[in-house]
């Protein structure tokens, strides 16, 4: 309260005041949709903080889509952040969460490790933490409430039992090329161990060459234009998602070669652009990823809210596909 008897004058006060509103309105300036005045609906609506990777591919578009439709068909106030694939904005996300007091954070980690510092303190704030899409490699589980998403792991291994199978009569070395995702990112770790795995039975699959192209349609671009100078027999390539595999087959055709004939095509995702490519010959096996997680998703924000117990491990339902199952599945594909 400002004491009526105090030595500031109108003018003063004024200049104050006025500085203070400046303040305010630099601090509302930022690149997060945050919307709404502080943590807290007014409305009695929960409150969902949201921390994107980024839009680095057209599954994540997707991703994030479904996530902004289920949280407003779910009646939530959604703060949504785009980290541009940087855990430094991801954090600085979360920590703006919890002092705005929302009531649920998510996020889909960029990386895997170094989360355990800020997830204490939304904990030690009361705030719920759930992790979707991406997994954390934190030792205390009690940090979050439940991780929704994919198992990365099988993801790969489906890819490579795949291959083992197309390859089962091949008497020489088949040599494979590999587009890793973000390194340090649960999808690139856990995909490339698993196909691995798979292919680990078949000592004639060898992977000659391996390097992230970032989960972009560049990256893919790029390395494969790389690999395809460094190697002159590529037989394989497994691509971390559909983007970069997509970008590879610019390499590819660029190089004289025919994608899909000239060398296998394996990738994981199963967005519409991969699918096509999968349809037309292009691709020749996706393992399905599906970035639809925004209805499930919203069903543990009020579970764990409500102070409800929940599953730990919420794994996504997915297939793979052919190129007949693609040409069956696209005219109703969602994404």
């Amino acid at each position: 309260m400002l004491n009526t008897g105090s030595s500031i004058s109108r003018r003063g006060f004024g200049s104050i005041l006025a500085a203070g509103l400046l303040a305010t309105g630099l601090a509302a300036c930022s690149n997060s949709d945050t919307g709404g005045d502080g943590g807290k609906s007014g409305d009695g609506k929960i409150v969902l903080g949201f921390s994107q990777v980024g839009a680095e591919s057209g599954w994540r578009t997707a991703n994030t889509t479904s996530i902004k439709e289920s949280a407003a068909e779910a009646g939530f106030e959604l703060k949504f952040d785009d980290a541009q694939q940087k855990q430094e904005n991801q954090i600085k996300a979360i920590r703006n969460y919890i002092q705005q007091k929302v009531d649920v954070i998510a996020f889909s980690p960029v990386v895997e490790s170094g989360w355990d510092t800020v997830l204490k303190e939304a904990k030690d704030a009361g705030i719920p933490v759930i992790l979707t899409d991406r997994s954390v490699d934190s030792a205390d589980k009690s940090l979050y409430k439940t991780f929704i998403g994919s198992d990365f792991v099988k993801e790969g291994r489906l890819a490579g039992e795949w291959l083992v199978e197309q390859k089962k009569s091949a008497t020489g070395p088949v040599n494979i090329v590999e587009l890793q995702g973000t390194t340090g990112s649960a999808p690139a770790n856990d995909r490339k161990k698993g196909f691995a795995e798979a292919i680990g039975t078949n000592p004639n699959l060898k992977i000659i060459a391996s390097q992230s192209g970032d989960f972009t349609r560049a990256g893919g671009k790029q390395v494969m234009e790389q690999f395809l100078k460094a190697n002159p027999k590529i037989d394989v390539l497994f691509a971390h998602n559909d983007d970069m595999g997509l970008g590879a087959l610019e390499a590819i055709t660029a190089a004289g070669k025919v994608p899909g004939k000239d060398i296998t095509i394996i990738t994981v995702d199963a967005v519409k652009d991969g699918m096509q490519a999968l349809a037309d010959g292009k691709f020749n096996f996706i393992a399905e990823c599906s970035p639809l997680l925004g209805p499930q998703l919203m069903d543990l924000v009020k579970k764990v809210h409500a102070g409800e117990e929940v599953a730990p491990r919420i794994e996504t339902e997915e297939t793979t596909f052919t190129q007949e199952q693609a040409k069956e599945a696209l005219p109703n594909r969602k994404y």
